[in-house]
């Protein structure tokens, strides 16, 4: 495991000394790297709206047209967006995926370490300042929640509750449009929802997803493995669906493997398209790249591009 690689959680037990200390390594590569993005009070992870209005600033491709400043923009003859300050407290909302589909990884970790590691980048960016965040895990067979409340040690027993789920059973199909629902009722302040998926499988959850962008705001988390995207050069191999439990040979071609990698693709703008036509930017984590910075790139980008400063500092 290198410096940028997520430990592993494979143990799943709460008692397991060994869990203890992959979330405290966790948690020390967070605070490192995420301390520099964020000093003192902040405004939120994904600045937008709240309860008092701000400035208008200029559109930008994937902002919310339910934001436009319309007079502004009939004034300047250029497409503005009014920003609002956010709520001082915010409350938060994490629903993991750990369907048996983020039991896999072929470069540095498996996509279940990976949600796991966002889950925490997430509770570091969103805790402080009396901020709530609770969570809906979904395996697929099981759905569970974890109330949100504030606090240092509410947020060490909110990682540590998601890094113990058990693991899915072979043959069980995951169910996150489930674990969507699940924020919807019963109806929570207004808050930020952030999704962690892979996104494989059907998009059935694009109702749903909606429903939720009607009151909170929202971030999607896509967590990937290069094998999600394309089949290595190995000849004949066996593949085994963990979601389904079919196991299958197949010989891969070069036509398999381009057939393949142009629907891993397609499917990927089809998932990108349906979470930003629900008002959700996308950060995407990758097993075999430096996720951490990926986040800071995420976080330091978002905030530019909102207008808020990067450094917490008032602006001028």
């Amino acid at each position: 495991m290198t410096a940028n690689t997520p430990p592993s959680f494979r143990s799943g037990n709460l008692d397991d000394p060994r869990l203890s200390a992959a979330l405290k390594t966790l948690e020390l590569t967070v605070r490192r790297r995420l301390d520099g993005v964020l000093h003192g009070d902040h405004q939120g992870l994904i600045p937008g709206p709240g309860s008092e209005p701000g400035d208008a600033r200029l559109y930008q491709p994937g902002d919310d047209v339910r934001q436009m400043d319309w007079s502004v923009t009939a004034r300047t003859t250029h497409p503005h967006v009014r920003q609002m300050v956010a709520d001082r407290e915010l409350e938060t909302w994490i629903v993991a995926d750990l369907s048996a589909s983020l039991d896999f990884g072929t470069a540095d970790c498996e996509k279940r370490d990976l949600v796991i590691a966002a889950a925490a980048a997430i509770t570091h960016l969103t805790s402080g300042g009396g901020n709530r965040i609770g969570a809906v895990v979904t395996t697929g067979d099981k759905t569970i929640r974890i109330p949100a409340r504030s606090g240092r040690m509410h947020a060490h027993a909110l990682l540590r509750k998601i890094a113990a789920t058990p693991h899915a059973e072979d043959g069980v199909r995951g169910d996150l449009k489930g674990g969507i629902e699940s924020l919807r009722r019963p109806q929570r302040k207004r808050g930020l929802a952030v999704v962690i998926s892979d996104f494989l499988g059907p998009i059935d959850w694009q109702r749903s997803l909606r429903a939720i962008s009607n009151r909170h705001d929202l971030l999607a988390v896509e967590v990937l493995d290069p094998r999600d995207l394309e089949l290595p050069d190995v000849g004949n191999v066996v593949l085994h669906d963990p979601e389904t439990g079919r196991t299958r040979e197949f010989n891969v071609s070069p036509e398999l493997r381009a057939d393949f990698a142009h629907a891993a693709q397609q499917h990927r703008i089809d998932v990108e398209q349906t979470l930003r036509s629900c008002g959700a930017p996308v950060l995407t984590l990758r097993t075999d790249r430096d996720w951490i910075s990926d986040v800071v790139r995420f976080v330091a980008t978002r905030r530019t591009s909102f207008g808020a400063p990067v450094n917490g500092a008032p602006r001028q």
